[in-house]
């Protein structure tokens, strides 16, 4: 009895050493030796999102977007994992967080199962084929940006400056319609849990979302206050930055209480970023433009050309993502630096 005993804790501890091998060689995928199938993420589901994207030929911009969403994705995920492995994030608010980052990222590429009534191509540069009365599929900015093109207020470069404000706002909306959406979800199978304790998890990972939900609707407020002072009042000669996001985190800053040097040293880091934000908007141009030549060579059937062609939207393309990733880690660290320091100084 007691061999037996022995022997079926041993089967027990070789299948459970089996299943964690498993578990985890599905989600830590290495690059493939034979260098057909270069596999682009280490996380096994971010690949499957990717390989997914790459089929459905989502538009070039978007996919280089999507790129870095994921790489942003994976270095979150790798990192939690580690300090998981710490046992750090005991009550599993980081891995909420992360899930629904991974959800946010599905819904926004029109990933998630749903039909996806958000309109596919969020391409600037393709603004000439919408109606001009409501480029921006919501009511209250399409009457706040009719208003201001039609005040004769703005130059044409301060024009495409508004836009971009204009367009950042609808990406933020977007976002919280998102969140919003897997918070409703949530509490739909919140209601049918049935163990107690289960249902306390849950509870807490609720919690935690509507509190974003919170910080995102008010963020909103704050963003639509700013494009209505901006539409009546026309931009000021002393603005210190251009970019809406840069512009963003330089008011977060300076509602955080930080010293005057802190705060001239945050504006020297934002000048830095801004370039990079700028940078990264030029590649995007240039990477639809060379995909629009791409696809006219590929009608005149000249291969050299083809190839030519193609390898310079290739490095595009690579590019762009690359630039995408440093740019959106780099505000992930802004926003984290301003919102710690804020916090330390309320503290004291």
């Amino acid at each position: 009895k007691m061999k037996f005993g022995c022997l079926f804790a041993v089967l027990c501890l070789a299948v459970g050493a089996i299943a964690g091998k498993y578990s985890r060689e599905m989600n830590d995928q290495k690059p493939s030796v034979d260098g057909k199938s270069t596999v682009e993420f280490r996380i096994a589901k971010l690949n499957q999102v990717w390989e997914k994207a790459t089929r459905m030929q989502l538009p070039p911009v978007r996919q280089a977007e999507l790129h870095s969403d994921l790489k942003i994705q994976e270095k979150d995920e790798l990192q939690w994992k580690k300090s998981k492995a710490e046992g750090m994030d005991e009550n599993g608010e980081r891995e909420a967080k992360l899930r629904r980052g991974f959800n946010v990222i599905l819904a926004k590429y029109g990933m998630d199962g749903k039909k996806d009534t958000r309109p596919l191509e969020s391409n600037n540069l393709k603004d000439h084929d919408i109606r001009e009365g409501d480029m921006f599929d919501d009511p209250r900015l399409d009457k706040l940006w009719n208003k201001a093109k039609s005040s004769g207020k703005f130059s044409e470069e301060e024009m495409q400056s508004l836009k971009r404000e204009f367009q950042h706002h609808k990406d933020k909306i977007s976002e919280y319609n998102i969140v919003m959406d897997t918070v409703s979800r949530t509490e739909e199978i919140h209601k049918n849990v049935i163990s107690p304790l289960e249902g306390e998890v849950k509870q807490h990972v609720l919690h935690q979302k509507h509190t974003d939900l919170k910080d995102k609707m008010r963020d909103l407020n704050q963003g639509f206050e700013r494009l209505r002072k901006l539409s009546y009042e026309g931009f000021s000669e002393d603005s210190e930055f251009k970019e809406p996001r840069v512009i963003e985190l330089w008011e977060m800053a300076q509602r955080a209480n930080l010293t005057g040097d802190e705060l001239d040293s945050l504006k020297e880091e934002l000048k830095h970023f801004e370039t990079k934000v700028e940078k990264h908007s030029h590649y995007q141009e240039q990477l639809e433009l060379s995909h629009q030549k791409l696809r006219h060579v590929e009608a005149l059937g000249d291969n050299d050309h083809i190839l030519r062609n193609q390898e310079r939207y290739n490095n595009l393309a690579e590019k762009t993502r690359e630039m995408g990733y440093k740019m959106k880690k780099h505000m992930q660290d802004l926003t984290s630096k301003i919102s710690r320091k804020g916090l330390d100084r309320n503290e004291l």
